[in-house]
């Protein structure tokens, strides 16, 4: 199922898709590309995107990535003070506590959280800030980078040398997260030392476990680097199908332009 993005200030160009996928019956992602309406603040501010991939029960994991992703957009926007990685450091915090103060008042989801991996551009300085194994990934010319690290046991192993980073992807407990908004007292989300320039035709690709895990990194920057962000969307969830899609697949695409 598409999502139609408004279309975006001069800059970039976006384009988005989310599938339930082949053997789930709900859909636990959510996201959101958002501008400032006025000028002013979109001078300020620049542009934000943000995905999240919930868990804990059909109701609980929607619920924790919807409140991700709004309170991420609402404190982005409202409670902007002149930086934008301390914004989102900030939303985050505010994240996990509606997560958790949602949780206690419905028991019922008792357990639920989310990834969440968010991104701000303002004039052309990427910065971000991720909770989770969804992924941020940047693509520029022929190379692939992966921005975000996985908050995940197998992500542990990958770093402590035990598990090859080209066995991660297979791994049977790779979906073991270490870290979610809404889970544990505190949460600390993986952030850049310093904003990252972008340049002309860079592409930006946020997206959770359900794509990523089916197809890898060649791929992803092949369909890219070749299509159109609305197309590279339709191919890469496509992809994701015909190799079983046992998840929800989201993507969010956002490419830099003159």
């Amino acid at each position: 199922m598409a999502v139609e993005l408004k279309t975006p200030k001069p800059g970039i160009e976006a384009a988005s898709l989310t599938d339930v996928g082949r053997q789930r019956s709900n859909n636990e992602d959510s996201f959101i590309y958002w501008e400032p309406d006025s000028d002013e603040d979109f001078r300020r501010k620049g542009r934000l995107a943000v995905i999240a991939d919930g868990m804990g029960g059909y109701e609980g994991g929607q619920e924790a990535s919807r409140l991700a992703v709004e309170t991420v957009r609402s404190v982005y926007d409202n409670g902007f003070a002149g930086d934008p990685q301390e914004t989102l450091i900030e939303a985050f915090e505010a994240a996990h506590q509606n997560i958790q103060r949602f949780a206690q008042d419905h028991p019922q989801f008792y357990g639920m959280g989310t990834t969440c991996t968010a991104l701000a551009i303002v004039d052309r300085q990427l910065s971000f800030a991720h909770v989770g194994d969804s992924r941020l990934y940047l693509i520029r010319a022929e190379t692939i980078t992966r921005l975000t690290r996985d908050h995940s046991y197998v992500g542990r192993l990958v770093e402590s040398g035990i598990v090859r980073s080209e066995d991660a992807e297979s791994h049977p407990q790779r979906h073991i997260l270490t870290a979610a908004l809404g889970s544990g007292r505190d949460v600390t989300p993986n952030v850049p030392e310093h904003p990252f320039p972008l340049e002309d035709g860079d592409t930006l690709l946020l997206c959770t476990d359900g794509l990523w895990g089916l197809v890898g990194d060649p791929d992803l920057a092949r369909v890219v680097q070749t299509n159109p962000p609305a197309e590279a969307c339709l191919k890469l969830v496509a992809m994701a199908l015909e190799r079983g899609g046992p998840d929800n697949i989201t993507l969010l695409l956002l490419r830099v332009s003159a």
